[in-house]
């Protein structure tokens, strides 16, 4: 075997090297089938179609809540998001958080039915007058939707778009 280096030195790490790489690939292919179920991808409205968020999958939908659109019914509350481009349908059953109003933007977490209602598990709300969900800024102002009057606060410890 001439591709085989001569020092026997050389040889012993070659078998190691050969040994230990399908074990360290597995084991980093392992890893990454156990998380995928914990991966929570976020969408904006018009980016939420059929084929991108199926029905079922734990998602982050986030956009405005659309003027004229919240519905309550006891302890439910259904209400549209739009992004300017599409709007999507969200239910929700629970309290909303204080700071949700009509106009204002959220991020709804939960899954999309057969039906493309979305039934949120989670809703969270904007923290003060200029504060917009990242992921929320950066899609509507790729689609040039949102531009904010005094610019965008963000938490502590997170820098300005």
């Amino acid at each position: 075997m001439s591709w085989l280096p001569k020092s026997p030195k050389a040889r012993r790490r070659l078998w190691v090297v050969a040994a230990a790489a399908p074990v360290l690939a597995l084991a980093v292919g392992l890893s990454l089938w156990a998380m995928q179920d914990s991966v929570t991808f976020f969408f904006s409205p018009s980016e939420a179609t059929a084929d991108a968020a199926p029905a079922g999958r734990m998602i982050r939908l986030g956009g405005l809540v659309e003027v004229g659109s919240v519905e309550q019914h006891g302890t439910t509350v259904a209400f549209a998001v739009t992004d300017n481009a599409a709007t999507s349908r969200v239910i929700y059953e629970g309290d909303l958080p204080d700071l949700f109003r009509e106009g204002q933007g959220i991020v709804a977490q939960g899954r999309f039915g057969a039906d493309r209602v979305f039934h949120a598990d989670t809703v969270l709300a904007k923290h003060d007058e200029t504060y917009m969900p990242r992921e929320v800024a950066d899609r509507l102002k790729a689609k040039g939707e949102w531009r904010p009057e005094g610019g965008v606060s963000t938490p502590a410890g997170q820098r300005a778009l």
